[in-house]
């Protein structure tokens, strides 16, 4: 009696496409032979749930199952049976279902066992200055690099590496697993389709040798904190001759003790005394750029108070624009005052009315008015 192929897969007869192939993954990994050695028990399962899967996953046929059971598919009927189209069925999850089952996979690189060397990074701190003004930086870089005694190829020199006998060069080999057929990365060879009779002595037949690389690495100007720069092929080499890969350079800006940036304006807080807060006047500082900036600060100026001068901030990378540097004045309190300052600043607070002082004036009046307002008196 042949089993309701729905009841086969653990779905119900309304499964979509996605459910189907989802508990034909699973039935699959439960009942696949390579799990269950020698089992015919579960090589009859795996046979069934492959036999269902071919037919539901495919419109037409599902239709005829649905409407004439397995009947639709006896004696001439559209479907197919027993092992028929196995392959159709497994091509589309074969992959990523038993990728792991088969060592890996296929190999990077192309053939011959030629693998892309890995990326590289290298972390490099650089000034505020630095970054402003864009620089060429020389830096040591250790790294795999391909054997110049083999050119990669790991064999001894004037020697050469042979097709592996057991996959013929192709770095798989077929096992058969029931009536189910497995590929799998050649045990010999390692998936390189070579072997190695007289390796080289410089690399020991890995074609690559450790080194440190100088290398020049140009950052331009306006470059920002994690700024990342690649300099293609010249990271890890290859394996057995396959290209390089490439190195990533990751920009780190240190902490200024003047500025601090957002973007591409610059901030600094500068320290006036409250005379010249008071009575106006200017000061100058040295931009990034080396040259003076003059800033000119108005009669009663704030603390806090921030002015903008354009196009004095930092270069827009790929750009000849400049950002703005803003400069905020903090009004510094006298300290460690001598006796005749003390008696002039007294004098001068004698002097003072709610003009002099309009900020503090205007809040205290307000404190008390509330506080009067509450108090209902």
């Amino acid at each position: 009696m042949n089993k309701d192929l729905y009841e086969t897969l653990g779905v119900g007869s309304t499964a979509d496409e996605a459910m189907l192939k989802a508990a034909f993954r699973k039935k699959a990994m439960e009942f696949h032979p390579d799990r269950n050695p020698g089992n015919k028990e579960a090589e009859a399962n795996f046979k069934d749930i492959n036999h269902a899967y071919e037919i539901l996953k495919d419109p037409q046929k599902r239709a005829a199952y649905d409407r004439y059971g397995h009947a639709a598919f006896q004696n001439g009927g559209t479907g197919q049976s027993g092992n028929d189209g196995f392959g159709s069925s497994m091509s589309d999850i074969f992959e990523d279902l038993f990728g792991n089952m088969m060592g890996g996979g296929r190999q990077r690189g192309g053939g011959a066992g030629r693998e892309r060397g890995s990326d590289l990074r290298y972390n490099l701190e650089i000034t505020l200055e630095e970054a402003f003004h864009g620089k060429t930086s020389s830096i040591k870089v250790p790294t795999a690099i391909t054997c110049e005694a083999c050119t990669g190829s790991g064999a001894k020199p004037g020697s050469k590496p042979k097709v592996c006998a057991t996959c013929a060069g192709q770095g798989r080999v077929r096992a058969q697993q029931g009536f189910f057929a497995i590929e799998r990365t050649c045990h010999v060879c390692q998936g390189r389709g070579q072997t190695i009779d007289d390796p080289c002595a410089t690399c020991k037949g890995n074609g690559r040798v450790t080194r440190e690389r100088q290398l020049s690495v140009n950052i331009p100007t306006g470059v920002e904190d994690g700024t990342r720069i690649r300099l293609s092929g010249e990271g890890e080499g290859g394996l057995h001759g396959g290209p390089a890969g490439d190195l990533y350079i990751f920009l780190a800006v240190k902490p200024h003790p003047f500025f601090q940036r957002d973007g591409a304006d610059l901030y600094c807080r500068v320290p006036v005394s409250m005379v010249q807060a008071s009575l106006g006047g200017e000061f100058s500082l040295r931009g990034l750029d080396g040259a003076e900036v003059r800033v000119k600060i108005p009669e009663g100026t704030q603390s806090a108070r921030q002015f903008r001068l354009k196009a004095k901030g930092m270069p827009i990378l790929r750009s000849r624009n400049l950002g703005d540097l803003h400069v905020q004045v903090d009004v510094e309190t006298p300290q460690n005052l001598t006796r005749r300052q003390r008696e002039l600043l007294a004098e001068f607070e004698k002097e003072s009315s709610t003009k002099t002082h309009p900020e503090s004036a205007g809040f205290f009046t307000k404190m008390k008015d509330l506080f009067e307002k509450m108090s209902g008196t």
